[in-house]
């Protein structure tokens, strides 16, 4: 997606955002007053005012239970508001549903896009540039065009390696740090001392999401710590003039990842395992790592409420100093747009004042901080995280240990690029082949 603004920008908002939580001045418009906040804490007086249904796409499939409850909340509060919830098919991307929806002449009032494809659907959704939560909002967290806000940013998410502390504290017999793992020598001798304890070391999720967006992620943001550089790095592959197998960073998280496949538990047969095992791995003490994103805490704590989890990075080389190898990414991933060519105006107010009933009232934040287990794009929410993955980003964040989040790939990038990564897993094309598939790709983009 061509935003109007970089990614290196979005990570210093990221960072910015937490510092802001505790009191830190920035120049974007102050937050609402203590008793403006007071007022906005309840429902308003004139919610009796609202009367509609409106539906919901949900592309986040692991908080559906949890959006369901928070739409059944919100009708309790505005009592003429009916929300209901729809969601995309396994493996089907939000654009996907969202263009099948308009094409069948029926979307969702609200519709959960990746960032990329907001501005795909820019001349069928609603300018939100005058509501309230847009001064709220973190820096350059807004796609915009032609002056106008098209979306509503929803979560900000990290990802990288995640561990299980009980298990990583019993390999290596103390209490464990994860500062320790600085290098890709790091990360093995961790992996050798987990497995000597009984346990196996990590689990590699095997869907395209994960590897095309997630894992591949790295290879973009860990070029360099300029976003110049990063940007002239991508520009270079559309124009084919990229040596992937001469890149160092490509090899270097290649060589990590061939790591990741000796330890994976399920190497034997690594196409296999459903998203489902991953958390039930980790949490039941199986492995003491899994490559996932804090969006994966509600699946984990349906195994293990109380333990600690925590995140690691994906080291690249043996060099400590090297740039990503202490960092994990982080991003706001998902982001809300509101339906103007079929919804009634009645159905947009009444998507508005849920969107500000998520920024504003106890319930909403309730819901998403610690409901949904999100960290919120929002300044003015300042709930804590109560879960141990999302604490483990923040911190991140606030030390300045992130790279950026690609949320400006696109739109096909995780299946295309998952599918040349999913073949390496299986051991069905080489590291020369998997160079050449994602420099191929790269020249189709426009």
């Amino acid at each position: 997606m061509k935003r109007k603004f970089g990614w290196l920008g979005l990570m210093l908002a990221l960072v910015m955002a937490v510092t802001a939580c505790g009191g830190g001045g920035n120049k974007t418009p102050e937050s609402p007053s203590a008793s403006q906040a007071a007022e906005s804490a309840s429902p308003s007086a004139t919610s009796s005012d609202l009367k509609a249904k409106i539906t919901f796409l949900n592309s986040k499939g692991e908080i559906q239970a949890q959006l369901e409850e928070a739409a059944k909340t919100f009708s309790n509060d505005y009592p003429g508001v009916t929300v209901e919830i729809l969601s995309t098919s396994s493996g089907q991307s939000p654009f996907e549903k969202a263009s099948q929806m308009y094409a069948a002449g029926n979307p969702a009032t609200i519709l959960m896009l990746d960032p990329a494809d907001v501005p795909k659907f820019k001349d069928r959704i609603l300018d939100l540039s005058g509501e309230k939560w847009v001064a709220d909002a973190i820096d350059n967290s807004l796609t915009k065009a032609d002056g106008t806000v098209l979306d509503f940013p929803f979560a900000v998410e990290g990802f990288s390696l995640v561990y299980n502390k009980k298990v990583l504290d019993a390999a290596v017999g103390g209490s464990f740090d994860p500062a320790t793992i600085q290098t890709r020598s790091d990360l093995k001798a961790l992996f050798d001392k987990i497995e000597a304890s009984g346990k196996k070391a990590i689990h590699v999720s095997p869907m395209d999401w994960s590897l095309g967006a997630h894992y591949m992620n790295f290879l973009y943001a860990d070029q360099s710590s300029d976003y110049a550089q990063v940007e002239k790095f991508i520009s270079d592959l559309k124009a084919g003039s990229v040596d992937l197998a001469s890149n160092t960073v490509f090899n270097g998280l290649i060589d990590t990842f061939d790591l990741m496949k000796e330890y994976n538990i399920t190497k034997d047969n690594p196409l296999s395992p459903p998203y489902e095992k991953g958390p039930e791995y980790l949490a039941k003490g199986d492995v003491g790592l899994w490559f996932m994103g804090n969006w994966a805490w509600p699946n984990i704590k349906s195994f293990d409420a109380t333990g600690e989890y925590g995140f690691l990075p994906v080291p690249i080389s043996d060099n400590a100093a090297d740039y990503g190898n202490t960092q994990i990414a982080t991003a706001v991933t998902k982001r809300l747009t509101i339906d103007k060519e079929k919804s009634t105006p009645e159905q947009q107010a009444a998507a508005k004042k849920f969107l500000e009933w998520l920024v504003y009232e106890q319930n909403g934040q309730d819901f998403l901080v610690n409901k949904a287990n999100i960290i919120p794009a929002f300044k003015n929410i300042t709930l804590e995280p109560q879960d141990p993955l999302a604490k483990s980003v923040k911190s991140y964040m606030s030390n300045g240990a992130t790279v950026v989040g690609m949320t400006s790939m696109p739109a096909d990038h995780w299946s295309k690029v998952g599918a040349s990564m999913q073949k390496y897993m299986a051991n069905a094309g080489d590291r020369a082949k998997l160079a050449e598939e994602i420099e191929d790709y790269w020249k189709t983009v426009k």
